[in-house]
Parts: C-alpha cells; structure tokens; sequence
C-alpha cells in the first residue's frame, strides 16, 4: 500500500482518491455522524444496522455511494517514513496506547496531519502523522510520529488492531458485515450515508 497511485491501475487509483474522502471525514470538525455496526439485512437501498451501542438503525445508501474494504496488514507494514493514522487512550503510566493503526496510501500523505479528539471511546483521540521513529520494549513497541506542531510517542500493543484501505464493492454490504458510515440524520430518524467502510475477512473496521 505504499506504491505512488500515479502508477496503479484504475480501481487501485480510485480507492486512493475514495480513501482520501474518508479520511477527510475522520479528521472533520465537528465530526459527521458516524455508525458503527454490524449490517443486519439488506432491503434495496437500506441497510438495516445493529450499532455497537444496541440500537437498530436504518441506513439509507446515498446514490453516489462509496464503498473502501478495510484489511489487516502485519505489523512489518508501520515503517519509519510511513504516514499513518493512529487512535489512542490515556494509559495507565500516561502513555498514549494504540487502540488501532491505520496506514495511508503514499498518495494520501499528509491527510488530516495533526490530532485531535475523536469518539471511539471515552478520553480517544485521533492523530496523523508521520512515523519517525520505531523501538521495541518491554511494554510494547512505540512510536514516535511527528506531525506539524507536534510530536507523540504512541505504545502498539498485541491488542492493536493494524489496517489498511484494500478495494470494495456494494455487493461487499451484506448481512453479517462490519461498517463505519459517515452519516446524516434524516427527519424520520434513520441516516443516509455516501461513505462507508467495510471490514474484510471478519474484520471489523476499527477506527
């Protein structure tokens, strides 16, 4: 995933463009709507959603609907140099441990530089940055990413969850999938998405 997409094929090129309007979405202020959730059923253009929170919701899929798959990639994958996204909590010594890892395509580098509260859990927040410096320990392995303004030493832990953007269709939108879509309420209460991220090979999309 670190090829330069002036080079790559047509979809592949696409997914970095397709990429890079999600990772607008994470990095707004104040953020979209996101729904996070397991698809239930599909009915036309609606997608029935169990949240993570418990509650049914009903997604409407906008016509000009984008779908990126989001994948596992090895630890090997989080190099000096790369340009990742990453969301943190608080830990215990004061630390900033990895809830989850997300590596950008080259042609994304500097999407939504800096970091910033986010609401995948309480305390989380969300930094892009660039990886300057990889060490393994005791606790872990940490890195040093630099960003304009700023610096953070973040702790990778068994428990992070590694992903990357790999290519998606509609048809992956299927019962028994894991999502995040970047929605609007509706007056009758369901949500209408454009942008959503599917999980592959039972991933569910961790950011």
């Amino acid at each position: 995933m670190h090829s330069r997409y002036h080079s790559l094929s047509p979809p592949l090129a696409a997914l970095a463009l397709l990429a890079l309007s999600f990772n607008c979405a994470l990095a707004q202020s104040p953020p979209s709507s996101r729904v996070r959730g397991t698809i239930e059923a599909v009915d036309g253009d609606i997608l029935a959603v169990k949240a993570r929170s418990g509650d049914e919701v009903r997604l409407r899929m906008a016509s000009d609907l984008r779908v990126a798959g989001i994948a596992a990639i090895p630890l090997s994958e989080i190099k000096a140099g790369s340009f990742i996204g990453v969301t943190t909590v608080p830990g215990p010594d004061g630390s900033h441990d990895a809830i989850e890892v997300h590596v950008f395509p080259e042609s994304m580098r500097g999407t939504g530089e800096g970091s910033r509260p986010y609401d995948l859990r309480p305390n989380s927040t969300m930094t892009n940055a660039t990886v300057d410096q990889s060490v393994v320990s005791n606790d872990g392995y940490r890195l040093l990413v630099k960003y304009k303004g700023g610096e953070k030493t973040v702790t990778v832990t068994p428990q992070t969850v590694l992903v990357t953007y790999v290519p998606a269709e509609k048809s992956d939108l299927k019962p028994g999938a894991k999502i995040i879509a970047f929605a609007k309420k509706l007056p009758d209460g369901s949500f209408e998405t454009s942008r959503i991220s599917v999980g592959r090979d039972g991933i569910t999309p961790p950011m």
